[in-house]
């Protein structure tokens, strides 16, 4: 698992103010206003100063996020979010679709070693 796909970043080109509301959607794959809704949400109803100290605490010790983490494929996207969030889930689907691949060339290298009389005459019509 590569670390620099799984850690936290402060996603600086869908920021507001320095990014961390969206880096925290980037990381959970969650709607980057719903983060943002949540937050101020939280920040007026009952934690006043401490959501506004913890948001200048992520924001001064997280790094911003790498330029080559922009611009990615949509599924690569949701799949390091997997990764994030689950990763034993991440590894069981992975395991799961070695396994349908697997039994797949399994079949294929069956059919092809057989002796299959029909397989054998088109080979020999094709020639």
């Amino acid at each position: 698992m590569t670390s620099s796909r799984t850690k936290f970043y402060l996603d600086k080109q869908r920021a507001k103010w320095s990014g961390v509301c969206a880096g925290i959607a980037d990381y959970t794959g969650i709607n980057v206003a719903w983060v943002r809704f949540a937050a101020i949400v939280a920040t007026v109803t009952f934690a006043f100063p401490w959501t506004l100290i913890a948001y200048w605490i992520a924001a001064k010790i997280s790094d911003a996020k790498p330029i080559e983490l922009y611009h990615r494929d949509p599924e690569e996207l949701k799949f390091w979010q997997g990764v994030r969030q689950s990763p034993r889930r991440t590894t069981r689907d992975i395991k799961s679709r070695f396994r349908e691949i697997d039994r797949k060339l399994a079949d294929m290298e069956l059919y092809y070693t057989t002796s299959n009389t029909s397989l054998s005459n088109e080979i020999e019509n094709l020639r």
